[in-house]
């Protein structure tokens, strides 16, 4: 018997390859690396950290975007990246929607798209980039 704790579990579903070791978001059971159908499902991990970050600051296209109630309001997407090295791109919970570049966040839902609340604000103030090389 499964406690409520249990059954209020938010889980992201990813894929682990036998062969490779490769972890994938969503879950596949064919590896995106070497090609073989050997990868398996695995939980992936319900904290991250902000890799990188945009604010969609102007509502999408409708359909398929349904506006709320009381009006559209900016909010942040981003690249969540999880422990198991991959990323994850995320809708960001926050009120400051400006600084969040290596902010702790933590998965709140999975459903339509995986959704990560912040928990602590980024070190950084400086905006991120994508694509950057160190």
């Amino acid at each position: 018997m499964t406690n409520s704790l249990e059954a209020q579990r938010i889980v992201l579903q990813g894929s682990r390859c036998t062969v490779c070791g490769t972890v994938a978001f969503p879950a596949s059971t064919l590896c995106s690396r070497c090609v073989t159908p050997t990868a398996e499902p695995v939980d992936l991990s319900t904290s991250g950290t902000v890799w990188a970050h945009t604010v969609q600051r102007f509502p999408p296209k409708s359909p398929p975007y349904v506006p709320p109630v009381g009006g559209f309001t900016p909010f942040a997407v981003g690249w969540v990246e999880l422990s198991e090295g991959i990323r994850i791109e995320a809708i960001l919970d926050t009120e400051n929607v400006d600084d969040l570049h290596g902010a702790l966040v933590h998965l709140t839902a999975v459903v339509p798209v995986p959704r990560f609340e912040v928990v602590e604000a980024g070190p950084s103030s400086a905006p991120s980039t994508v694509g950057d090389t160190a």
